[in-house]
């Protein structure tokens, strides 16, 4: 028996594909890559979705290439969907407006950045001169994800770009500034990782308790500022006190 995705024509180069991830999702795939103009397209369809959410859809999570469609097949079928998505698309611009810009303090003091010396060394760069190179970066927030408000950053310098580790490392702390398959990662949460730890931030970028629990959605843009022990310590407690502590600027 055919799936439903076989029986899609072949796209065009700017057709997207319709997907189905079992019987009450459909993934809308704009394209193979992590490009800023795929993910133009996919946060601007998300963008159109979430505005007039269609009857019988559930959740919208968009990716680096792709928009996953939660529904609910008695109210939806997949046909009324797809035409559904696609009249959003003719109406949709592509991204969410002009950018948020967030500016994380990072501490990359060897207590909190314990895989810096290791990655360094791996890319042939002094602990100092990797820093450099990671604060001068502006990065993009593809997508968020695997925790709640993880964001997934591209925009890494070429000379920051390493490999994953062959095993995962133990657990580090919350608010772990990470490198890794040619990405940077912030982690809400403690846990283990086959990335390699280079900083820490003081901000929480998840909070239940607050208004908007997660701080950070794809689309927006990141900065780090460095800043030294003392300053992380009085940050972290600020942070853990309800205040945000990262700056919030337009692009």
């Amino acid at each position: 028996m055919r799936r439903h995705a076989d029986l899609d024509p072949a796209p065009r180069l700017s057709d997207p594909r319709f997907l189905d991830a079992g019987e009450a999702a459909l993934v809308v795939q704009f394209g193979e890559t992590v490009d800023p103009a795929i993910n133009d397209r996919v946060l601007g369809l998300d963008a159109a979705l979430r505005a007039d959410p269609p009857a019988g859809t559930r959740e919208f999570v968009p990716t680096y290439r792709s928009l996953m469609i939660h529904y609910e097949p008695l109210e939806i079928d997949r046909e009324t969907l797809v035409a559904t998505v696609r009249r959003a698309m003719e109406a949709a611009v592509e991204g969410r407006g002009p950018s948020t810009i967030w500016t994380l303090p990072c501490c990359y003091d060897p207590a909190l950045a314990e895989d810096l010396d290791e990655a360094a060394q791996l890319l042939k760069l002094t602990r100092d001169e990797a820093v450099a190179l990671h604060v001068k970066a502006t990065y993009r927030v593809y997508m968020c994800g695997f925790t709640p408000g993880q964001p997934y950053l591209g925009g890494v310098p070429e000379a920051l770009k390493i490999s994953r580790r062959p095993a995962p490392r133990p657990p580090h702390a919350a608010g772990a500034v990470l490198i890794g398959g040619g990405l940077c990662v912030v982690a809400p949460f403690v846990m283990p990782t086959g990335w390699y730890v280079i900083g820490r931030t003081p901000e929480r970028l998840y909070a239940a308790e607050r208004k908007d629990a997660f701080l950070i959605q794809a689309g927006d843009m990141l900065r780090f500022d460095p800043i030294d022990l003392s300053t992380f310590r009085d940050l972290e407690q600020r942070a853990a006190s309800g205040e945000i502590v990262a700056r919030k600027s337009a692009a």
